[in-house]
């Protein structure tokens, strides 16, 4: 599943994953989230369409936490739950980069799973290991925990692949 998923950031496709419980946290930190490639300037406007959103809120990277100083400056050594802010280093990721250059980071260890083999991978096929990572839920709607509200939330929106437990789901 991790290498597919990573295949299908870098095809940038917005993918969903919904595995195993739910975190406990603040945030969407990995088994229940909305990804897609921050390399992109439109993916800010996708995601944000997905999720009806309002157009001035920013959006949060993951990465692992090995490659932090490679694109943030500013941050403890980790962040796992997104509860700092950091500067961004690289104009090459401009879908997290807020207007004044901060990000509110998530760094990914192994503990934290699948996210943390995507990517793994990621980096392997692209170099990079940052993603755009939101919460996988929809407009005034609680986070996604049951299969069926997953792949409803995939027949009703413009989300791309949906990985479920390790399974991929795409429209026909």
């Amino acid at each position: 599943m991790q290498k597919l998923s990573a295949k299908s950031l870098n095809a940038n496709k917005i993918i969903s994953l919904l595995e195993g419980r739910s975190e406990i946290g603040p945030r969407a930190l990995g088994h229940r989230s909305l990804l897609i490639n921050p390399s992109y300037p439109e993916n800010w406007e996708r995601m944000n369409e997905l999720k009806q959103r309002e157009k001035w809120r920013p959006f949060a990277p993951a990465v692992l936490q090995e490659d932090l100083d490679l694109y943030f400056n500013g941050l403890p050594n980790e962040s796992p739950f997104m509860l700092f802010t950091a500067q961004v280093k690289s104009n090459n990721l401009p879908a997290i980069t807020h207007v004044d250059g901060s990000a509110r980071v998530q760094t990914v260890t192994a503990e934290a799973g699948g996210l943390f083999l995507i990517l793994k991978k990621l980096k392997e096929i692209s170099g990079c290991s940052v993603v755009l990572n939101t919460s996988f839920n929809g407009p005034k709607e609680p986070i996604v925990e049951k299969p069926e509200e997953a792949i409803n939330f995939l027949l009703t929106t413009k989300l791309d692949v949906l990985y479920l437990n390790g399974k991929k789901i795409t429209r026909k």
